[in-house]
């Protein structure tokens, strides 16, 4: 006998996988480290209290990149939804030959 589901179930509440978290995760330190040079760079060529703020930024950006580096993915899935049933015809299975007679020409 096999068991039969009732409702379908959603998936669309699941974790990304292991290796897209890594992805993005390295990209957003990527581009974080990108905008700490750019932030050196606009340092050297900047005079007056921009070159403060830009000192400022090429200092502390590097604890916010690895802090939010180091963030896993963290959905937390309440378990499996459930599809309303809207009436939308299905298909079923092929009968089997026990359903059916079969006229057999002689």
């Amino acid at each position: 006998m096999s068991q039969q589901h009732e409702d379908p179930v959603s998936i669309t509440s699941a974790r990304s996988s292991r290796s897209d978290d890594i992805r993005r995760r390295q990209t957003w330190y990527l581009f974080s480290m990108g905008i700490r040079t750019l932030c050196f760079v606009l340092a050297v060529v900047l005079s007056g209290p921009l070159r403060w703020v830009m000192v400022g930024g090429a200092f502390f950006l590097p604890y916010f990149a690895v802090v939010i580096a180091n963030a896993a993915d963290g959905r937390q899935a309440a378990g499996p939804a459930r599809f309303e049933d809207q009436g939308v015809p299905q298909l079923s299975a092929a009968p089997t030959s026990s359903d059916t007679i079969h006229d057999v020409p002689s």
